[in-house]
């Protein structure tokens, strides 16, 4: 089954070890260089923020939310996908998911057209926001794709090493 190699080229790599995918590392570079940016933009935009105290506060725990939420819902749509479906994916976690996600989403950007300051720096507050939120996504996705490539390597290496004991016993 494992051995799809000629006889004699044991010591080659396993053809299938370059197979995994992975992302280059100018992607991931550029992945968290935006996210980065995403950071310091929503930080800068909410340590400068104008009004009281308790309007900072709960933009800042919007942003909060809006985040931690996006990281949840990013990895269960990513294990709906997956052939090995996680036992506590029930559709009532899927309404806490989706719905913790809606919630965050709309309380903070709720409280961002409700606040009374310049529209000018709502919109730096919404854009910076949404940009945080969509690399948020970007990152999970590529932190997971580099687990699986992970996951995918080791198993393939316990393959060509049960592949070479095998070799080794018939010999």
């Amino acid at each position: 089954m494992f051995n799809s190699r000629p006889p004699g080229t044991a010591s080659m790599p396993h053809p299938a070890a370059s197979a995994v995918p992975r992302d280059t590392r100018a992607w991931q570079l550029q992945v968290w260089i935006s996210f980065g940016i995403a950071v310091f933009l929503c930080a800068t935009g909410l340590a400068w923020l104008p009004g009281e105290r308790l309007e900072q506060a709960f933009m800042v725990m919007g942003y909060v939310f809006c985040l931690s939420a996006a990281f949840v819902l990013a990895k269960f749509v990513r294990d709906q996908q997956s052939t090995r479906r996680s036992a506590g994916d029930t559709p009532m976690w899927k309404l806490v998911v989706w719905g913790g996600f809606a919630v965050a989403m709309g309380l903070t950007g709720w409280g961002l057209l409700g606040m009374a300051i310049n529209v000018t720096y709502k919109a730096f507050l919404g854009v910076s926001w949404l940009y945080l939120i969509t690399t948020a996504f970007t990152l999970a996705k590529m932190l997971r794709d580099r687990h699986e490539a992970d996951l995918a390597e080791a198993r393939l290496s316990v393959h060509a090493a049960i592949e070479r004991e095998r070799e080794r016993d018939a010999a």
